[in-house]
């Protein structure tokens, strides 16, 4: 491995690989893209004229310059392709969902730890501006004991695309696309739930694949006890709710609108851009004060940074700090959204416990 900077290797040059991990990964010191496996090579030197491109995974784990390797693959590859790269002795970050099931993910955790390897799984939303400061709001203790949180992704693409993520393949549809980042997210406040009930279905006209869902994750015991958290995501709403609405014993808190950064990269902003990151639409936080009377104002959003996740597995990589996603927290949501897909054939809930 190199002294002074890590070198990565992206694999798939497709959305993923181009919005989401080669712009941000190289806008990290000491970090940078040394090659991308595409079979597009004139897509990846329009915007990296000087990265090298290789054909295939192979010739990737070949390359004993590369320290890191990113999975950005349709999802059905992302278990054998971390697979390779963790026995070629790469470390490895896969974009989420992290498998198909959590029988493959916890095939790939074991083989992290034998390999004595670094596996990190991209959940770039819990460097959301919203939920940096929704994470603020709650450990404030202004709203008093949280007992209903609500997340939404609400969209409205009313036509089917031509693209793999809206056919019927392995690793399709809506729940382990945006249900892998409002489940991670409930995780990371709230724990693991006790229950699971999920309604899912397929609602455009011509979908294949469920484009919306409505999750309800119940918690009876711990910390947090009694709590509802309700997680939708949907493709036909022209008027999107509330991205988030909590409600505590002693107030809430609503922010509107969705992080900046995705429309942004799409846009072909860079995180080193000036104001990156910058939120413009405040929360609403009504509280109720010593004499009994409501007050509300406006609270400022914080920058989203998707920037310090690559930041922290640089530097789980040298050992300078934790592994931002570890692979147990992966192992983790992968049960749940299992869960999830159990509880919607059933049309039950289901213990999550």
């Amino acid at each position: 491995m190199s002294q002074t900077t890590l070198r990565a290797g992206l694999v798939g040059y497709g959305f993923a690989g181009q919005t989401f991990h080669a712009p941000v990964l190289s806008a990290v010191p000491g970090l940078v893209l040394g090659a991308v496996a595409s079979s597009q090579p004139h897509k990846v030197h329009a915007d990296w004229p000087a990265v090298d491109v290789v054909p295939d995974v192979d010739a990737l784990l070949r390359r004993t310059d590369i320290d890191l390797v990113v999975v950005a693959t349709p999802n059905a590859q992302h278990h054998p392709v971390a697979k390779a790269a963790l026995t070629a002795g790469k470390h490895v970050v896969v974009d989420k969902p992290f498998t198909l099931d959590a029988a493959q993910a916890r095939e790939l955790a074991a083989l992290a730890e034998r390999q004595g390897r670094v596996l990190s799984v991209y959940q770039n939303r819990r460097f959301d501006a919203d939920f940096l400061t929704l994470r603020e709001v709650l450990a404030s203790g202004e709203l008093g004991r949280p007992v209903y949180f609500e997340s939404h992704f609400d969209r409205f693409r009313p036509e089917v695309r031509a693209r793999w993520r809206e056919q019927p393949v392995p690793g399709a549809g809506l729940w382990v696309d945006l249900g892998s980042h409002l489940v991670d997210q409930a995780v990371q406040l709230f724990g693991r739930p006790d229950v699971l009930q999920l309604d899912s279905a397929v609602l455009r006209d011509g979908a294949l694949v469920e484009d919306y869902f409505h999750a309800v994750l119940r918690y009876e015991s711990g910390p947090h006890a009694p709590l509802r958290v309700v997680l939708h995501a949907t493709t036909l709403a022209a008027h999107a709710a509330p991205r988030y609405i909590v409600h505590g014993t002693r107030g809430s808190y609503i922010k509107r609108g969705v992080d900046p950064q995705e429309d942004a990269l799409r846009a072909g902003g860079r995180p080193t851009d000036a104001a990156w990151g910058a939120d413009p639409i405040d929360g609403e936080l009504t509280v109720c004060a010593a004499d009994g009377r409501m007050q509300t104002r406006k609270l400022p959003t914080k920058a989203g940074d998707y920037v310090a996740y690559y930041a922290a597995v640089r530097d789980a990589i040298v050992g300078k700090g934790p592994n931002p996603v570890p692979p147990d927290q992966a192992v983790e949501l992968m049960e749940l959204l299992d869960l999830g897909r159990q509880s919607a054939t059933e049309g039950r809930a289901l213990p999550a416990r």
